[in-house]
């Protein structure tokens, strides 16, 4: 899983049917993950812009849809309140 925080929306006409009906949201990864990098992931739990939101990958993420044989690689699946770390 990652962390993340939503800089933005996609949208996309031409698409795979499946993947009708999903929101798909641009996510910054966040600092806790290295290197600043962006990922489009469909949105799971209700995110918005700014939100800091945690990012299930792979066949996890699809498991966390209603149907598994979508073809995505990245679901928001939660909105994060808060971080604690031990430095």
């Amino acid at each position: 899983m990652f962390i993340g925080r939503v800089k933005g929306s996609l949208w996309a006409t031409r698409k795979d049917e499946k993947l009708n009906g999903l929101k798909f949201l641009v996510v910054e990864l966040d600092e806790y993950n290295g290197p600043q990098n962006s990922i489009v992931a469909a949105d799971n739990a209700g995110a918005g812009l700014d939100d800091l939101v945690l990012i299930s990958t792979g066949s996890s993420a699809r498991m966390s849809l209603d149907n598994p044989d979508i073809p995505v690689d990245a679901v928001i699946v939660g909105i994060i309140d808060s971080v604690e770390m031990n430095e």
